[in-house]
Protein backbone atom coordinates (compact mmCIF):
# COMPACT_ATOMS: atom_id res chain seq x y z
CA UNK A 1 0.00 0.00 0.00
CA UNK A 2 1.22 3.69 -0.71
CA UNK A 3 0.54 5.23 2.20
CA UNK A 4 1.98 8.94 0.81
CA UNK A 5 -1.32 8.77 -1.50
CA UNK A 6 -2.97 9.21 2.02
CA UNK A 7 -0.94 12.20 3.18
CA UNK A 8 -2.14 15.49 2.25
CA UNK A 9 0.30 18.21 2.02
CA UNK A 10 -0.36 22.14 2.66
CA UNK A 11 1.96 24.19 1.65
CA UNK A 12 2.96 27.02 4.50
CA UNK A 13 1.35 26.01 7.07
CA UNK A 14 1.35 26.80 9.81
CA UNK A 15 3.90 29.47 8.87
CA UNK A 16 5.26 30.24 5.14
CA UNK A 17 7.86 28.06 3.73
CA UNK A 18 6.62 24.75 5.70
CA UNK A 19 5.13 21.84 4.52
CA UNK A 20 2.65 20.85 6.59
CA UNK A 21 1.90 17.01 6.19
CA UNK A 22 -2.03 15.89 6.97
CA UNK A 23 -2.39 12.93 8.34
CA UNK A 24 -5.84 12.60 8.50
CA UNK A 25 -6.65 10.93 5.41
CA UNK A 26 -4.59 7.87 7.10
CA UNK A 27 -6.95 8.32 9.92
CA UNK A 28 -10.25 8.58 8.42
CA UNK A 29 -9.30 5.60 6.12
CA UNK A 30 -9.64 2.45 8.41
CA UNK A 31 -7.18 -0.09 5.41
CA UNK A 32 -4.60 2.67 5.45
CA UNK A 33 -4.32 3.06 9.28
CA UNK A 34 -4.28 -0.40 9.62
CA UNK A 35 -1.29 -0.69 7.47
CA UNK A 36 0.70 1.94 9.54
CA UNK A 37 -0.34 -0.27 12.77
CA UNK A 38 0.92 -3.72 10.82
CA UNK A 39 3.93 -1.95 9.57
CA UNK A 40 5.28 -0.55 13.12
CA UNK A 41 3.90 -4.07 14.73
CA UNK A 42 5.93 -6.18 12.58
CA UNK A 43 9.01 -4.14 12.54
CA UNK A 44 8.95 -4.32 16.77
CA UNK A 45 7.35 -7.53 17.81
CA UNK A 46 9.94 -9.85 19.57
CA UNK A 47 11.99 -6.63 20.22
CA UNK A 48 12.96 -6.32 24.19
CA UNK A 49 10.65 -3.52 24.34
CA UNK A 50 8.75 -3.13 27.62
CA UNK A 51 6.16 -0.11 27.14
CA UNK A 52 5.30 2.44 24.42
CA UNK A 53 5.73 5.88 24.90
CA UNK A 54 3.51 8.72 22.67
CA UNK A 55 4.02 11.90 22.31
CA UNK A 56 1.11 14.38 22.26
CA UNK A 57 -1.24 14.38 20.62
CA UNK A 58 -1.29 12.28 17.54
CA UNK A 59 1.50 10.02 19.08
CA UNK A 60 -1.58 8.50 21.01
CA UNK A 61 -3.26 7.73 18.36
CA UNK A 62 -0.54 5.72 17.16
CA UNK A 63 1.22 4.66 20.17
CA UNK A 64 -1.93 3.19 22.03
CA UNK A 65 -2.60 0.92 19.16
CA UNK A 66 0.23 -0.12 19.02
CA UNK A 67 0.74 -0.61 22.46
CA UNK A 68 -2.38 -2.56 22.45
CA UNK A 69 -1.36 -4.91 19.50
CA UNK A 70 2.25 -5.64 21.00
CA UNK A 71 0.40 -6.22 24.58
CA UNK A 72 2.40 -3.21 26.26
CA UNK A 73 1.36 -0.89 28.32
CA UNK A 74 1.25 2.81 26.98
CA UNK A 75 2.44 5.92 28.95
CA UNK A 76 1.85 9.63 27.81
CA UNK A 77 4.04 12.08 27.51
CA UNK A 78 1.47 15.53 27.66
CA UNK A 79 2.22 19.49 27.71
CA UNK A 80 2.76 21.22 30.77
CA UNK A 81 0.16 20.66 33.07
CA UNK A 82 -2.30 18.07 31.18
CA UNK A 83 -1.33 14.74 33.73
CA UNK A 84 -3.23 14.32 37.15
CA UNK A 85 -0.64 13.53 40.23
CA UNK A 86 3.31 13.99 40.39
CA UNK A 87 4.50 14.52 37.37
CA UNK A 88 8.62 14.85 36.07
CA UNK A 89 9.21 17.68 33.71
CA UNK A 90 11.52 18.80 30.54
CA UNK A 91 11.92 21.97 29.34
CA UNK A 92 12.77 22.16 25.59
CA UNK A 93 13.61 24.84 22.75
CA UNK A 94 11.61 25.21 20.03
CA UNK A 95 11.33 27.14 16.77
CA UNK A 96 9.43 29.96 17.96
CA UNK A 97 10.04 29.62 21.79
CA UNK A 98 10.21 27.01 24.61
CA UNK A 99 7.92 24.52 26.05
CA UNK A 100 7.75 21.59 28.70
CA UNK A 101 6.85 18.11 28.89
CA UNK A 102 5.54 15.61 31.53
CA UNK A 103 5.36 12.30 32.47
CA UNK A 104 3.06 10.95 35.39
CA UNK A 105 5.62 10.22 38.04
CA UNK A 106 5.69 6.31 38.64
CA UNK A 107 4.54 5.72 34.65
CA UNK A 108 8.28 4.68 33.80
CA UNK A 109 10.36 2.06 35.93
CA UNK A 110 14.70 2.02 36.02
CA UNK A 111 15.53 0.29 33.48
CA UNK A 112 12.11 0.05 31.31
CA UNK A 113 13.06 -0.07 27.44
CA UNK A 114 10.76 2.45 25.69
CA UNK A 115 9.65 2.92 22.25
CA UNK A 116 8.65 6.40 21.38
CA UNK A 117 6.45 7.51 18.71
CA UNK A 118 4.88 10.01 17.12
CA UNK A 119 3.19 10.86 14.06
CA UNK A 120 5.53 13.54 12.56
CA UNK A 121 9.54 14.39 13.14
CA UNK A 122 10.60 17.99 11.69
CA UNK A 123 13.05 20.01 13.61
CA UNK A 124 13.31 16.86 16.39
CA UNK A 125 12.80 19.53 19.65
CA UNK A 126 10.01 17.87 21.01
CA UNK A 127 11.14 13.79 20.32
CA UNK A 128 14.76 14.96 21.71
CA UNK A 129 13.28 16.25 24.78
CA UNK A 130 10.91 13.47 25.23
CA UNK A 131 13.75 11.08 24.89
CA UNK A 132 16.24 13.23 27.39
CA UNK A 133 12.65 12.78 30.17
CA UNK A 134 12.51 9.44 29.52
CA UNK A 135 16.41 9.24 30.34
CA UNK A 136 16.09 11.70 33.60
CA UNK A 137 14.01 8.94 35.17
CA UNK A 138 16.25 6.13 34.79
CA UNK A 139 14.73 4.62 31.27
CA UNK A 140 16.55 3.16 28.30
CA UNK A 141 15.30 4.58 24.95
CA UNK A 142 15.09 2.02 22.38
CA UNK A 143 14.57 4.00 19.78
CA UNK A 144 11.97 6.66 18.02
CA UNK A 145 9.14 5.56 15.43
CA UNK A 146 7.47 7.78 13.22
CA UNK A 147 4.99 7.85 10.65
CA UNK A 148 6.86 10.49 8.72
CA UNK A 149 10.09 11.87 8.87
CA UNK A 150 10.47 15.70 7.22
CA UNK A 151 14.09 14.95 6.52
CA UNK A 152 15.00 18.65 5.02
CA UNK A 153 13.84 19.81 9.07
CA UNK A 154 16.82 18.37 10.64
CA UNK A 155 15.29 16.11 13.32
CA UNK A 156 17.21 13.02 12.71
CA UNK A 157 20.41 14.76 12.91
CA UNK A 158 19.39 16.00 16.05
CA UNK A 159 17.83 12.26 17.21
CA UNK A 160 21.49 10.79 16.31
CA UNK A 161 22.24 9.07 19.03
CA UNK A 162 18.74 6.87 18.52
CA UNK A 163 17.33 4.28 16.50
CA UNK A 164 15.06 6.74 14.58
CA UNK A 165 12.32 4.92 12.12
CA UNK A 166 9.97 6.15 9.70
CA UNK A 167 7.67 4.91 7.63
CA UNK A 168 7.53 7.20 5.33
CA UNK A 169 10.75 10.41 4.29
CA UNK A 170 9.74 13.69 2.73
CA UNK A 171 12.32 15.78 1.03
CA UNK A 172 11.48 19.65 0.91
CA UNK A 173 10.21 19.50 -2.51
CA UNK A 174 8.78 15.96 -2.43
CA UNK A 175 4.98 15.37 -2.30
Amino acid sequence: MNLKSYVKTIADWPKKGVFYRDLLPILNTPEAFNEVIAQFTSRYKGKNITKIAGIESRGFIFGAVLARELQLPFVPIRKKGKLPGKTISKDYELEYGRDTIEIQEGAVNKGDNILIIDDQLATGGTALAAGQLIEAIHGNVVGFAFVINQEYRGGAVRLKKYDVFSLMTYTKNSS
